[in-house]
This record gives structure tokens, sequence and C-alpha cells, in this order.
């Protein structure tokens, strides 16, 4: 693995240990307003300074930390076990099976592009966390699919399936013992990616007001929250804080990705 990756992993390391012990690093309650300190600059009591509404913005990254991660951790895990299962039977079945899940089914996904219909599923759900990840988990499983459909494909052609096969094991046994044991790596860093993905998911959707509903401090929300010229002429923090936590988050993610793709890739790491 390269330097990044290690960078990559620190950052997400940090990142769970702060969404873990959130309680005992917030320096304050996230939602308790005081209007007497809106816009307080950064100081002994405020690390990273007020918002408009007094609220301490360092308490808020805190557990806006826990929040993008449990999304990004739920969504993954169910678009990745709901898209193994669906690609896997898709590639390993083939003919009419296949033509009606990858020919059609993930077609009409793919239709539409991934925010914007995670837009229209949340405005027909509700705002709320559980929606909100539900919405993203419905639109997340394609790309998943369609991996492992691929992979499925190409495994279940290799000589020790046909062995199998010849050897009178049960079509069961031969998909889950012999094929997605191999056919899982592209799938790893792919949800590594799709963590980032996740993340970003959250946030745009609550900077558009369709996420998690205030006062939860999401980190979307609170970018939403700093928009206008005057907040950030007066207030910079206000923004620069959350808008750096989820550069960062994306990119701690997208370089374990691009890590798990270099060292299981035996080319790649060859190279």
């Amino acid at each position: 693995m390269n330097r990044l990756t290690y960078i990559g992993i620190f950052i997400a390391a940090v990142l769970i240990l702060v969404a873990v012990f959130a309680p005992f690093i917030a320096t304050h309650d996230p939602v308790v307003q005081n209007l007497l300190t809106r816009y307080a600059p950064q100081s002994a009591e405020h690390w990273f300074g007020t918002d408009a509404l007094g609220r301490d913005v360092f308490s808020r990254l805190v557990y806006g930390a826990r929040i993008s991660l449990q999304v990004g951790i739920v969504v993954t895990v169910v678009s990745v076990i709901i898209g193994t299962i669906i690609g896997a039977i898709a590639g390993f079945y083939g003919g009419w099976v296949d033509k009606i899940l990858s020919g059609y089914l993930f077609n009409v996904f793919m239709a539409f592009p991934g925010l914007l219909l995670a837009i229209a599923l949340v405005a027909f759900l509700g705002a709320g966390l559980g929606k909100l990840m539900l919405a993203l988990c419905i639109i997340g499983w394609v790309g998943y699919a369609r991996v492992m459909r691929g992979q499925v494909l190409k495994v279940r052609e290799f000589d020790f399936v046909q062995a199998a096969r010849a050897l009178g094991a049960s079509n069961l046994r031969i998909l889950f013992i012999h094929i997605l044991p191999n056919a899982i790596q592209p799938l790893i860093v792919q949800a590594s990616l799709g963590m980032a993905g996740a993340v970003l998911s959250e946030a745009s959707l609550s900077f558009l007001g369709l996420g998690i509903p205030p006062p939860a401090p999401s980190w979307g929300t609170m970018l939403e929250e700093s928009r206008g010229f005057d907040t950030l002429a007066a207030a910079p923090h206000v923004f620069f804080f959350p808008a750096l936590a989820i550069a960062l988050t994306v990119l701690a993610f997208n370089f374990i990705g691009d890590g798990l793709r270099e060292y299981l890739d035996p080319k790649q790491r060859k190279r």
C-alpha cells in the first residue's frame, strides 16, 4: 500500500473514534443555543467558534461525524448485501434471469442520476435519518450488483467450478462456497469507495434540506445554514470547518479504496 492509503486509514480511524466517543469529546451540547455568542470567533471556550444561533461548531462537528459514519456504514453494508445477492443470481444463472435483472432492473435504476433519484425518493418518503438511509440503499445496490455479476460470469467458467459441478455439487454450494469467495475482492474496493459516496450523498441531501432535519448536527445542514455572503464574510469558520470535515472524510475513503485496489490486484501491486 502507498503512503496515501495509510493517511486515509489514519483519518478514518480518527473519525471512527470521534464518532464513538462523541459525548466525551464534545465540549458543549450541540443543540443548545445562545444568541448572545452568535458568530463568536475561535477561542478557548469555543475551539471552532459558534454559528448563527450561538451553537458550538466543534461540538456539532463531532456529533456530525457520528451521523455521517452511521449513514455511510449502514448504506454500504445493506447495499453490498442486496447487490451481492442480486448480482450473483444474475451472473450465475444467466439466460432469462440475467436478462430480467441486468437487462431491465439494472437499467431502470441506472437511467436516472443517483442524486436526482435520491432527491425524489426522500421527497416521497419524507425527512429523517432512517428514511434517508432507505433512499440511499435503494439507489446504492445497483453498482455492487453490476460488479458482482461481472465477477460471477468470469469465475463460474474456472476449472475448479466446473470440477465441483462435475462432482455433483449443488448450485447453492457452487455459488456460495466456490464462486463468491473468489469474486468478492473487487466488491471490497467498491464498498470502500461507496462509503465516501454515501457520506457525500447524505451531506448533499442535508444541504438541500432533504436530509436530517434540524437541529441534528449534520455536516450538510451546517453548510446549508452558513450560506450567504454576509455569513461567509463575518464568520467564515461556520462554513470552513464542516466543508473540511466532508472533504477529509471523502478523501480518506477514496485513498483507502485506491490502496485496496492496488493491494488486491496482483498486476497493480507488481506495477
